[in-house]
């Protein structure tokens, strides 16, 4: 099932980026960063595969992979920000959030929010999703554009470089990294169940 999902979004992405080259590029990193399930480890990849090809330029893939990270991270910064944080204010006690998780999300996003989101975006999965809380917490947007793009950039760089290198194999890139994406999810969802349990044994403590 897994490679027949592959096939269809490797079709799906060189179609693409063959037909409208760097700002189609461009457009599929920003339907990944806008949280769409469009694997960046597809994208870039292809992307260097046509750098061997003497089709495109790496330095110029990297950039427009970036610029397009900014573009979908605009969107799901803008959803945390005026969708996500009115629903945690109001909703947040059924998710076991409360307004002292919004209030230390704000004080670590406004010390640390940078780091934060140029880490993110070097690191699978969480790179995708890492707008939503800096925009729950109102990061600067200023701020959190800077970095993202900071941070994309090695990134794509890396991923279009190892492409390149590869040449016509870049393909097998996507298995391993699918290997690894779901072992970065399973820590991500442990750590969801940790946040869920310890917050529930809180909240029975204080109750009695």
């Amino acid at each position: 099932m897994t490679e027949k999902i592959l096939a269809i979004l490797f079709v799906f992405i060189k179609s693409v980026i063959a037909s409208t080259g760097y700002g189609g590029l461009a457009a599929l990193m920003a339907i990944e960063s806008a949280c769409i399930p469009l694997p960046s480890e597809l994208i870039m990849p292809f992307a260097g595969y046509l750098v061997f090809e003497g089709t495109m330029k790496l330095v110029w893939v990297a950039t427009a992979g970036a610029i397009g990270c900014n573009l979908g991270s605009l969107v799901a910064y803008e959803i945390g920000c005026y969708g996500g944080r009115p629903l945690v204010e109001k909703y947040g006690r059924w998710i076991l959030l409360s307004h002292r998780e919004l209030d230390w999300a704000d004080r670590f996003f406004a010390r640390w929010g940078y780091l934060a989101v140029f880490i993110a975006r070097m690191l699978p999965v969480v790179r995708t999703f890492i707008a939503l809380p800096a925009g729950v917490a109102r990061m600067p947007r200023g701020r959190f554009h800077i970095y993202t793009f900071l941070g994309s950039w090695p990134w794509c760089f890396g991923l279009a470089w190892l492409g390149m290198k590869l040449g016509e194999n870049w393909r097998g890139l996507g298995k391993y990294f699918h290997q690894f994406d779901a072992v970065i999810g399973a820590v991500l969802g442990l750590g969801i169940v940790w946040f869920a349990w310890s917050h529930w044994q809180n909240r029975i403590e204080s109750a009695e």
